[in-house]
């Protein structure tokens, strides 16, 4: 199957406009998010398992893959198309074997060498980051433009790009090879979830409409 990377929703329930999660999702979908991540933190099992399962739901209804972040055992309770995992998970090369070769498999990376070792590993894309400075992850590493444009030389992987992502800068990143731009707030927190998620697709496409900034 043919995945399409160009707008990546993360989600936060904390920041969202929506009065609950699914609803978000679907007013994303709707706008156009090409993929969902489901990245909850502070959050028991057993509540993370049923958002992750009333998400699917939503997920399912418009063939959209469903991503949850870090937690494999819930990805895979669920039937979710993949796990993403970051630097301080789980080791890629584990999460691989645990999840066999039919799931997605997402790395977090912010060096070529991280980038080398995700592939090796058997990651399917990498999420490079943070760009810029972002709120929702005040700890994040810098990743510089030019370590970016390294990081597409070095691999072959679908890319996605995340950390303070917007209508400013999303415009920067397809005619540099990278296959998507990762959201969080630029979409989620807005008033209009499904208005924000067309305008971050047009803005990556090159046809920011004038004045919508």
């Amino acid at each position: 199957m043919k995945i399409d990377y160009s707008l990546y929703l993360v989600t936060d329930r904390l920041l969202m406009s929506a009065n609950t999660l699914p609803r978000a999702v679907e007013q994303a979908i709707l706008g156009g998010c090409t993929m969902i991540q489901l990245r909850e933190k502070n959050i028991g099992s057993g509540d993370f398992y049923d958002l992750a399962r009333k998400t699917k739901k939503v997920t399912d209804r418009y063939d959209t893959p469903l991503i949850i972040n870090d937690r494999l055992d819930i990805a895979m309770a669920v039937g979710a198309a993949g796990v993403h995992i970051g630097q301080s998970d789980i080791p890629a090369g584990i999460a691989r074997r645990v999840i066999g070769t039919d799931m997605l498999l997402g790395v977090s990376v912010s060096c070529v060498q991280e980038a080398y070792s995700a592939a090796k590993a058997g990651a399917d894309y990498l999420g490079v980051g943070a760009m810029f400075p972002t709120k929702t992850k005040p700890d994040a590493v810098p990743v510089s433009m030019e370590e970016l444009k390294k990081i597409r030389r070095a691999v072959d992987l679908p890319i996605v790009v995340i950390g303070g992502i917007n209508g400013e800068n999303a415009e920067f990143f397809a005619p540099m090879g990278i296959n998507g731009l990762a959201v969080i707030s630029a979409v989620i927190a807005q008033p209009d979830i499904k208005q924000a998620a067309a305008l971050m697709i047009k803005c990556y496409k090159g046809r920011r409409p004038k004045d919508s900034i």
